[in-house]
């Protein structure tokens, strides 16, 4: 998925209200940038980080700028922007590089299903069972080269476990795909401190037949694309 606008770089004053991020550029100029992000977004919101920012000149935008990367002094990038991982996942599943998904030829997002929610994408195939995928964006680390999720309590991310679970239970085949928008990770695991009430609601799924997989990613100001499958480390 390639950014539509080329990013500029800048410096991050402060991220607030959850929404809002303060940015230096590098004339000098201060801006206010859309934060698409409402997690907790640990290690990625401290003053003086640097930022990719994404221009626009829409007028129905109040804001001028959108937060897109930090890019960490050994150049190791991550995306922060939630609504990328649902651009890239869908992408590389419209042209099978999803080697586990492959087989399937029509992919549809945003189907309503299960109670008041929709799926990020359902996949249908003659001949094989629907499949209903779940995507999450990942972007925690708190521990050198492992990526966790979530990043904060997320009662809504634990209701999508339990409908995924309910497909399965219908002859579907549901899968949740966590997509790490970071470039320094090899593992993955969920960080049950954080929101214990997921991690149970994810073991359960887990033993009802939900598939897990976890993907990384190549990010460069340029855009973010789907690169492999990682470890599972639990």
């Amino acid at each position: 998925m390639q950014f539509q606008t080329p990013l500029i770089p800048a410096i991050l004053i402060r991220r607030y209200k959850r929404f809002l991020a303060d940015c230096r550029l590098p004339d000098g100029r201060e801006v206010v940038a859309h934060c698409p992000n409402p997690g907790s977004m640990m290690g990625l919101k401290d003053e003086g980080l640097q930022v990719w920012l994404e221009p626009n000149d829409d007028p129905k935008k109040k804001l001028k700028y959108g937060w897109r990367l930090v890019e960490f002094p050994n150049g190791h990038f991550v995306g922060i922007d939630t609504a990328v991982p649902n651009k890239a996942v869908k992408a590389a599943l419209i042209a099978g590089q999803v080697k586990e998904l492959a087989a399937y030829k029509t992919v549809r997002p945003e189907v309503k299903y299960g109670k008041n929610s929709r799926i990020d994408f359902l996949l249908t195939q003659d001949g094989l069972p629907d499949c209903y995928i779940e995507v999450k964006s990942v972007t925690l680390m708190r521990e050198k080269g492992l990526a966790e999720f979530p990043d904060s309590v997320t009662a809504r991310g634990a209701k999508h476990l339990n409908e995924l679970e309910k497909m399965v239970a219908q002859g579907h085949r549901a899968v949740m795909l966590y997509l790490v928008q970071r470039t320094d990770c090899d593992r993955f695991d969920l960080a049950r401190d954080i929101d214990p009430a997921y991690g149970a609601a994810f073991e359960k799924a887990l033993q009802n037949g939900v598939q897990v997989m976890c993907i990384s990613t190549k990010i460069t100001p340029e855009g973010v694309w789907l690169d492999q499958q990682i470890k599972l480390d639990w």
